[in-house]
């Protein structure tokens, strides 16, 4: 299987316990009766909010008729206000193939413990009552969508292929920036350069635009990694801990993959460790990964204020 990123397939090992959020949870059997009987009514959206108190009915028991997508996010979260809308897009305009299931990890702590959530936002898939892991951290629209493409086909191996509100509704577009779509197309092709030269075109007709501003950090980080093969990159960064090229290529995948912690620890550690210039190039490579974390992230802080002990 390759290791280069971004991964082209949905890990399926792994499954979480889902116990203690749904300890009464039926078998197979009685989920399908419970839907075919009406009993689980029709979602009022193909994104919802999920509770505790509904999580055996619209995660749960909806799973045996659509996948369900879990999106755990927290108000404070930088990442999470970046994937979510995303998350949000692709389920409408998938028009009920599958479910968005929203869970706010402050509220609802249970099940962010049942799932073992470490960082957030974290995504991922049930289907058929079992859960798998996707991925954590904010990804770009085409490799979320790789991901979703993935859940859908094994959702369909497993004969899971059922549609929220029945036959297909007619999808509406929405009106959208065709610079941004262009800096999207060059992205889902893999053209960094014209990714680039799209977000700076939106920047220089709205200077300080959020969204072109966050582009360009995750062009950049998927131009450093782009067929990086991350066994021989963490071998190289455990080989030379001093090399400020292996320990950034290191920093960048586990950010990409989620490892938020690790990417600024891993940092951090090469900061103190050296000096004059290289350490310079360092710390600013790790503000570049704190730009694209977002500054409201709580692991930000932390992180900022390792790097000033490791400066001082």
């Amino acid at each position: 299987m390759s290791t280069s990123i971004p991964p082209s397939r949905v890990p399926l090992h792994g499954a979480v316990d889902l116990a203690a959020v749904a300890a009464a949870r039926e078998a197979q059997a009685a989920a399908e009766q419970r839907l075919a009987s009406g009993a689980v009514p029709p979602p009022s959206s193909v994104v919802l909010d999920v509770t505790e108190a509904d999580f055996q009915t619209e995660v749960i028991d909806r799973s045996f008729q659509v996948p369900v997508i879990i999106d755990l996010w927290a108000e404070w979260c930088g990442p999470c206000k970046a994937l979510s809308p995303i998350l949000e897009r692709l389920a409408e305009q998938d028009a009920g193939a599958w479910l968005l299931a929203k869970v706010d990890t402050d509220a609802e702590q249970r099940i962010a413990a049942a799932f073992q959530v470490q960082s957030i936002p974290s995504v991922f898939a049930v289907i058929k009552g079992q859960p798998m892991p996707l991925f954590q951290g904010a990804l770009p629209e085409p490799q979320v969508r790789q991901f979703l493409d993935e859940v859908l086909r094994v959702a369909a191996a497993n004969g899971v292929t059922g549609r929220i509100g029945g036959e297909p509704a007619e999808t509406v577009e929405p009106e959208g920036d065709p610079l941004f779509d262009a800096a999207y197309d060059a992205i889902e092709a893999g053209d960094w350069d014209a990714a680039e030269e799209a977000y700076r075109a939106i920047l220089a007709a709205h200077p300080g635009d959020a969204d072109a501003t966050a582009g360009l950090g995750q062009v950049a980080l998927l131009r450093r990694t782009d067929g990086a093969d991350p066994v021989a990159a963490f071998a190289a960064a455990d080989a030379a801990p001093d090399s400020l090229e292996a320990q950034a290529l290191a920093a960048d995948i586990e950010l990409l993959t989620g490892r938020v912690d690790e990417a600024f620890a891993r940092i951090v550690a090469l900061v103190r460790r050296t000096s004059g210039d290289e350490r310079n190039v360092a710390k600013d490579h790790l503000l570049g990964l704190f730009a694209l974390v977002g500054e409201a992230d709580p692991r930000v802080a932390k992180a900022r204020t390792a790097l000033a002990n490791a400066l001082f």
